[in-house]
């Protein structure tokens, strides 16, 4: 179930200063924040907000740290950390459930209860880190599947006003790994609860190759159940670095760090003709082609394991941008921008970053890179 602590104010003991980062995310790296305070209740939350507009500094709200880039130099600001939790059924029917979650629960971890609740809808986006608050803001997507085909409401508290609105699924603007929240609303709100709704008695999603692939390869004499599909998902990211685990140096990375782009027909043209054979796409119902950024930067020339100092390129999955130890914010925006560059060159398609950048000064910021605030002390 949520719970709600009541609360008037953040008491000025429970807020940290000078707090690193670089422990909350994935990548392991940027500088500290200049103030840290965990939350975990809604009014804990605003009471944070109420802090941070007496205080005049600038808040940014850290879920799981999963896909966040933060400068060497930190964040001048509050940062305050989700820890809402609960998971509670708001209504069910013999074939579908509305399931109401709290921001803080990590994401990987509803998605089991899913799989083995039997609630169909997110079985193929097992193995993503981070926490649920974080999965409307990018649309999060993998092996056929996108949050914003189950989620009906976002439940979001405004940062520079603590006003409590909640979003309908058209509200939200989804669109291929973006939505309102982080587009013309970057960082503008706190998603504190999300909604999904469920089937129920639907078999798994299954129509990605790797998937298919991989029980085609096992011969099984019955349907994959969706908590099969659930370890298969979490076993093909392993083998590629996708989940995060403590023995594998692969998996100290932001994930996929571009974007597939989608382009024109034109463009889609071009490259055909440059590459003189098949290149793998996929059609969009605007007419627009997909293509695969792993693709395009494995034939610009890069290899995996390549490296820019302290970070390189992750020897199991050539998209994500692994920090090799010691790596810093600069050397890791160094080789997405060699990246970025060398793959602009070659097929004339510049790839976005995915992950949100916290902290930086525009000097720094790369090419189609979403930029929270920057690093200037107030």
């Amino acid at each position: 179930m949520l719970h709600r602590k009541k609360s008037n104010i953040v008491p000025e003991s429970s807020v940290q200063s000078d707090v690193p980062l670089a422990p909350y995310t994935t990548l392991g790296l940027g500088g500290n924040a200049r103030y840290f305070v965990p939350v975990a209740s809604e009014d804990e939350l605003l009471s944070a907000l109420v802090w941070a507009r007496e205080q005049k500094v600038p808040v940014f709200l850290l879920g799981g740290g999963s896909n966040l880039v933060v400068a060497d130099a930190g964040f001048s600001g509050l940062v305050v950390h989700n820890r809402l939790r609960g998971i509670r059924v708001v209504e069910q029917t013999d074939s579908q459930v509305v399931v109401e979650v709290a921001a803080g629960e990590d994401w990987d971890s509803f998605v089991r209860v899913c799989a083995e609740s039997g609630w169909q809808g997110v079985e193929c986006l097992a193995g993503i880190p981070g926490f649920v608050g974080g999965t409307p803001v990018q649309n999060v997507g993998a092996y056929g599947q996108e949050v914003a085909e189950t989620i009906v409401r976002v439940r979001a508290v405004a940062l520079s006003t603590g006003t409590v609105r909640e979003f309908s699924h058209a509200e939200c603007g989804f669109a291929y790994r973006r939505s309102r929240f982080n587009r013309e609303e970057l960082g503008q709100w706190a998603i504190t609860a999300v909604r999904f709704q469920l089937n129920i008695n639907h078999p798994a999603l299954l129509k990605y190759t790797d998937l298919t692939r991989y029980f085609a390869n096992r011969e099984l004499t019955q349907i994959p159940s969706l908590l099969d599909v659930y370890e298969a998902v979490r076993e093909i990211r392993s083998q590629k670095g996708m989940v995060v685990r403590p023995d594998d140096p692969d998996s100290r990375s932001a994930g996929s760090f571009f974007k597939n782009p989608i382009v024109s027909p034109e463009t889609f043209q071009t490259v055909q003709e440059k590459f003189a054979g098949d290149v793998p796409h996929w059609l969009q119902d605007d007419g627009s082609v997909k293509l695969s950024a792993a693709w395009l930067i494995q034939n610009s020339g890069f290899v995996r394991g390549e490296t820019l100092g302290g970070m390189g390129l992750s020897g199991k999955h050539i998209l994500a941008i692994v920090n090799r130890g010691g790596g810093t914010a600069s050397e890791l925006n160094g080789l997405a921008l060699r990246v970025q560059q060398r793959v602009a060159d070659k097929w004339g398609v510049l790839l976005a970053p995915e992950p949100i950048f916290l902290g930086f000064t525009e000097s720094e910021e790369l090419p189609e890179s979403a930029v929270l605030v920057g690093s200037s002390r107030s």
